[in-house]
């Protein structure tokens, strides 16, 4: 490892500034992983200036108005009081910020390859203010080369400021789990890479002021197929049990008593269950970032494609369990009434991103059956253009309904009174079962 002694100033100066707090921190895109970390490092005394271009929520920020759940109200209320931290729409402040953290979407085009139009665009707004002894990581999940081969180039193409003398810049996945009361952004531990050491440096010092534990890798690809993996893993695993409980199915056997019993063993196994789908930003969209980046390798992801294939053959196999209890009920699906229980994609979230509850809803409708839907976080949704409005869970609305199906298993809901007062109830996260009463109502996916 380089001695700091023979680092260039700029990293001296900016390795001062975040020792003592004084640096000012950007961080680009205040959403679930943004507005957190944003919040994080004004508690501990930096100057956070939030970029975020969508002109509603920065004014939210500045109002101190929470739009994030596993954000603390009044951490957010304290860290904009004291003005430790503003959000602001343009790229003008760039060159007042010493540290810039990019957060926005990387979503996938319709033909399941990286859309990198949010990290480009953001890029080419730091370029034009880029100056010497800035530090800037990306922290969006993306495919390895990202950082190096992408985000690089542009923040060198004037040909002044050169990576690892004049400027740093490395990558820090995000690590955030929605919903998840233990694991938070301070407690998680923090993966960082770069292409030379001086970034790597200066990024990991970075990260240790407000993070427990901060592990490095040699580059930036490296943390960038980190993060990836990670999501990977969890992809096959979740399609490998969605895969069972289809077997199951056809075998008549009931999926969540296998693999109940299946997890009593204490080596060898993790709990995963299958369910309507994948949803959110990371399981259906991030392992198809490393399955197009293999093919520059000339490289087959046969796991990732199979996954994907299985997570995405779930939801019309729930609109088939549907057709099969409305046909025992002797009710044609054209004419069945349909309550859903659930829009978000993970439980006790308002996140409904690539939700598998809209693509069930939407093969519903394509069967011309009537459908509402009841979800506490998620107040209306948009499906097939049409928007639709969560009804109240009355015992009216439930007995109304020909079938209720529940999509999203969120804490807060009664399901034994749900069951009670259902005709029918199609199950497709096992939550009822364990209920006596569930018995004769309740079909399980």
């Amino acid at each position: 490892m380089k001695e700091m002694a023979d680092a260039p100033k700029a990293l001296l100066n900016l390795q001062e500034k975040i020792n003592n707090c004084t640096a000012i921190i950007g961080v680009v895109g205040l959403g679930y992983v943004g507005l957190p970390f944003a919040v994080e490092k004004a508690k501990v005394g930096f100057q956070v200036l939030g970029i975020e271009q969508n002109l509603l929520r920065a004014k939210r920020v500045n109002q101190a108005d929470n739009y994030i759940s596993d954000l603390k109200d009044e951490d957010l209320k304290q860290v904009v009081k004291t003005g430790k931290l503003k959000a602001v729409s343009s790229f003008e402040q760039v060159s007042e910020m010493d540290v810039i953290v990019i957060c926005v979407p990387t979503p996938l085009t319709k033909n399941l390859t990286p859309n990198l139009s949010y990290i480009e665009k953001v890029t080419q707004g730091i370029a034009k203010h880029l100056r010497r002894g800035h530090l800037i990581i990306l922290e969006s999940t993306t495919y390895p080369g990202t950082t190096d081969e992408v985000m690089g180039p542009l923040l060198e193409q004037n040909g002044k400021l050169v990576q690892g003398k004049d400027f740093f810049l490395a990558h820090s996945p995000e690590r955030v789990d929605p919903g998840n009361k233990r694991y938070t952004t301070k407690n998680t531990s923090k993966v960082v890479g770069a292409s030379d050491q001086y970034s790597l440096e200066v990024a990991k010092s970075f990260y240790e002021q407000t993070i427990d534990q901060v592990v490095t890798v040699s580059s930036a690809k490296a943390a960038e197929l980190v993060k990836v993996f990670e999501n990977t893993f969890r992809a096959v695993n979740i399609a490998l049990v969605n895969e069972l409980a289809l077997l199951c199915d056809c075998m008549k056997l009931n999926v969540w008593e296998v693999l109940d019993a299946a997890n009593t063993k204490p080596f060898g196994i993790m709990p995963f269950y299958p369910g309507p789908g994948v949803g959110g930003h990371c399981i259906p969209i991030d392992p198809h970032y490393l399955e197009w980046k293999a093919k520059e390798f000339n490289f087959e992801t046969h796991f990732i494609a199979l996954a994907g294939e299985v997570n995405r053959r779930m939801p019309k196999f729930v609109r088939e369990k549907a057709w099969k209890v409305l046909n025992n009920l002797g009710i044609a699906p054209a004419k069945a009434k349909l309550l859903i229980i659930g829009a978000a994609y993970k439980k006790n979230l308002a996140d409904w991103r690539e939700s598998p509850a809209i693509t069930v809803i939407n093969y519903l409708l394509e069967d011309s059956m009537s459908v509402v839907y009841h979800d506490p976080y998620v107040p209306e949704i948009t499906v097939a253009g049409k928007t639709f409005y969560s009804v109240e869970l009355t015992d009216d609305n439930i007995a109304t309904a020909d079938l209720v199906i529940i999509i999203t298993d969120h804490s807060q809901i009664d399901y034994i009174n749900l069951v009670e007062n259902a005709k029918a109830v199609l199950d497709t996260r096992g939550v009822t079962r364990h209920l006596e009463c569930a018995q004769e109502k309740v079909m399980l996916l």
